[in-house]
């Protein structure tokens, strides 16, 4: 029901499309609405071990938008809060959808 994405540096990471993984509205979105702001994504599996080294995390789904990831098994990923990529995706997203509302 939701994808997971990392973020080391500059770098979105996230499982390319196949059959293990939601093929979204929300992913394709967001993904797209990245690339626009010039953010780098890469699509490629990652470990958990990559996962609580990130610098940080988030999921998206169709419920939860763009929703932070702040620890993992009771590990803080990355500062332990959300991140500046993370934020600045969310606030994307919601604006992007707040104009096609309208």
């Amino acid at each position: 029901s939701n994808n997971a994405y990392i973020v080391k540096g500059n770098t979105i990471v996230t499982r390319h499309l196949g059959n293990e993984i939601l093929h979204g509205i929300t992913r394709a979105a967001v993904l797209r609405f990245a690339r626009e702001a010039q953010m780098v994504v890469e699509e490629r599996p990652f470990t958990v071990d990559e996962a609580k080294a990130a610098d940080e995390a988030f999921i998206t789904s169709a419920s939860a938008f763009v929703m932070p990831v702040v620890e993992m098994d009771g590990q803080p990923i990355g500062a332990g809060k959300p991140g500046n990529v993370t934020a600045r995706l969310r606030e994307i997203y919601l604006d992007e959808m707040r104009k096609a509302a309208v």
